[in-house]
């Protein structure tokens, strides 16, 4: 019988002595316990509990070759993530391909691959069985067993991993179900978004005890567009952006999802006679026609109208632009740029994912391993033929 874990909200905080040792250590080299209670804020008795945990859970392993002796008194043992006991999946649906991949505990890609099924054009039933299929391809040959799976999608998630995605065709679909039953382990499904928000939050160190967790706002726009940031809680997704005004587009009232997504922005484009199959063929066609030129950079000016007043709202230290309209057409990246520093005139700091695969990869990677940061001790491998 399947492992029925109990559903809930990724992408919080480490929040336990162990998840919080965890995430240090898993970052750094090599930490002694000294330094984790200062990082962490933790008792030296606390930690120390913690770290035998770990230890005992095969995550963490001492280095006594590497102990530098300070005088009397025990010496400082220093600490490092154990070679990873278990391997985590991660699936990044798309809506004409999917990305698919093993990570190891340290985050690293063991394997990886694109499955390109069009989850638009198939019933949520069959295209599900090709994402189980495509796993079960990569786990094939690798001795190390599965502990989680995660799953990250456009549209809105329950708490028990239950989809809907309009843009998909797909009506509460339950993932998290089908994934569950299949490999017997705890599934993770989240919304892209807030996925990829979590993927800068993984990476970047707990801030210490006294001192106070930036604002990291994450604002999308791809096949879907909107907006997660994260603070000292963890991650949260920003409600519905401001509506769009009227432009050149032709959007006053319409929301950013139906009118500046991919799909919807070449719905715009198409109403004015100009036809294009894909965004990178509308920039192309850009650098011959002005009037698809105006068009694009009215599309990044309506985009940085939604980011300025989420930003006005969270005042945050960082935006991390992510999506295609960002990664593929330059010149409307400085349009959004500046109109950003027009509507929003405090100091930020931009930063950009430049890739499509580097947007996937983050988010599979984010879903794959929220359950070990968040609750390291309560994953317990399933036996291989169970």
């Amino acid at each position: 019988m399947p492992n029925q874990a109990p559903p809930s909200a990724p992408f919080a905080r480490p929040a336990t002595p162990a998840a919080k040792c965890m995430h240090h250590i898993r970052l750094g080299q090599q930490l002694i316990r000294n330094e984790l209670v200062e990082a962490t804020g933790l008792s030296q008795p606390t930690v120390t509990r913690a770290v035998t945990a770990l230890m005992q859970a095969g995550l963490v392993r001492e280095r006594p070759d590497l102990t530098q002796s300070t005088g009397p008194g025990r010496p400082n043992i220093p600490l490092e993530l154990a070679p990873s006991p278990w391997i985590h999946a991660g699936v990044a649906i798309g809506t004409r391909s999917s990305y698919i991949a093993l990570f190891d505990t340290k985050g690293r890609t063991l394997r990886d691959n694109i499955l390109e099924k069009s989850a638009i054009d198939l019933d949520p039933d069959t295209f599900i069985e090709h994402l189980i299929a495509g796993v079960n391809r990569l786990t094939t040959g690798i001795d190390l067993p599965l502990v989680g799976i995660g799953v990250a999608t456009s549209g809105k998630v329950t708490n028990a991993g239950v989809v809907t995605a309009h843009n998909l065709g797909w009506d509460a679909v339950d993932i998290a179900g089908r994934m569950n039953y299949q490999f017997s382990v705890p599934a993770t499904v989240a919304s892209a978004i807030p996925a990829i928000a979590a993927s800068e939050l993984q990476a970047a160190p707990l801030t210490r005890p006294d001192e106070v967790t930036p604002v990291t706002l994450t604002f999308y726009a791809d096949d879907s567009v909107g907006a997660a940031y994260s603070n000292d809680t963890g991650v949260h997704v920003v409600g519905p952006l401001q509506a769009t005004s009227d432009s050149a587009l032709d959007t006053g009232g319409m929301t950013p999802e139906d009118a500046l997504s991919t799909q919807g922005f070449l719905n715009r484009v198409s109403d004015q006679g100009i036809y294009a199959d894909t965004l990178s063929e509308l920039v192309t066609l850009a650098d011959r026609d002005p009037k698809v030129r105006t068009l694009l950079d009215e599309r990044a000016t309506l985009l940085a109208h939604a980011a300025a007043a989420a930003a006005r709202d969270l005042e945050p230290s960082t935006l991390v632009l992510s999506g295609s309209a960002f990664s593929e057409d330059q010149k409307g990246r400085s349009i959004f740029a500046a109109e950003l520093k027009k509507e929003y005139d405090r100091d930020i700091e931009l930063r950009l994912i430049p890739t499509h695969r580097e947007n996937v990869r983050a988010a599979a990677r984010a879903v794959a391993l929220d359950r070990l940061l968040n609750t390291p001790l309560a994953l317990t491998p399933t036996p291989q033929g169970a």
